[in-house]
């Protein structure tokens, strides 16, 4: 009877590569950030369309003119923008090298990220909470599905926010943190974009009907 083969670590088999090809450095990456941005331009391309096909489907339930209190709406609307301007700082003093006034202009991104994001929860359990869930209406249910989903890409972001402040306090301003400090440049501004198109369509246009 023989004994079992024993396997020496340099014979051990491998499933990862131990000298990937050369590249360019973060060669790829802003191709790769462009393509997701477009895959996410389809989805909410989707979910406007089907708003714009049930928006106006009440069932007998509350109605934009019920629901909608555009003051707030205004207010959250100002939250978002201001984060996008206080992003562009912190861009700004990257391209200076100041770490500290980037980290300040990052976190004060957050907070009104944190601001933005915290109205809009208020607005849907006061929905919820008189009886306007997403079930009681086809309307409404698109309006939850739309508006949720561009706070679920805000909650994402602000996440990655602070993971990114970490790896600059941790290892400065790298290049690989200056790159995906970009991206997440080009992702905030973009659901800015998105927030104005849902503030026109849903919010404004639903007054007027």
């Amino acid at each position: 009877m023989t004994s079992p083969q024993t396997i020496t670590p340099d014979e051990a088999p491998v499933f990862y590569l131990t000298d990937e090809h050369a590249h360019p450095e973060g060669h790829s990456t802003p191709l790769g950030f462009w393509i997701y941005l477009m895959s996410d331009c389809l989805i909410f391309a989707i979910l406007f369309a089907i708003y714009g096909v049930l928006g106006a489907n009440y069932a007998a339930g509350p109605s934009p003119k019920d629901l909608f209190d555009l003051k707030l709406v205004a207010l959250n609307t100002t939250m978002l923008l201001l984060s996008s301007i206080t992003y562009g700082f912190a861009m700004l003093t990257m391209e200076k090298d100041r770490v500290g006034a980037t980290q300040a202009w990052l976190a004060v991104t957050g907070l009104f990220g944190l601001a933005f994001l915290s109205i809009e929860l208020y607005e849907f359990h006061h929905f919820i909470e008189i009886g306007a869930t997403p079930q009681r209406s086809a309307f409404l249910s698109a309006f939850f599905t739309l508006v949720g989903t561009h706070g679920l890409h805000v909650t994402f972001g602000t996440i990655w926010l602070v993971t990114l402040m970490t790896q600059v306090a941790r290892h400065g301003l790298i290049p690989a943190n200056r790159r995906r400090l970009m991206c997440l440049s080009m992702f905030w501004h973009f659901l800015d974009v998105i927030w104005i198109g849902v503030f026109t369509f849903v919010y404004l246009m639903g007054m007027l009907r």
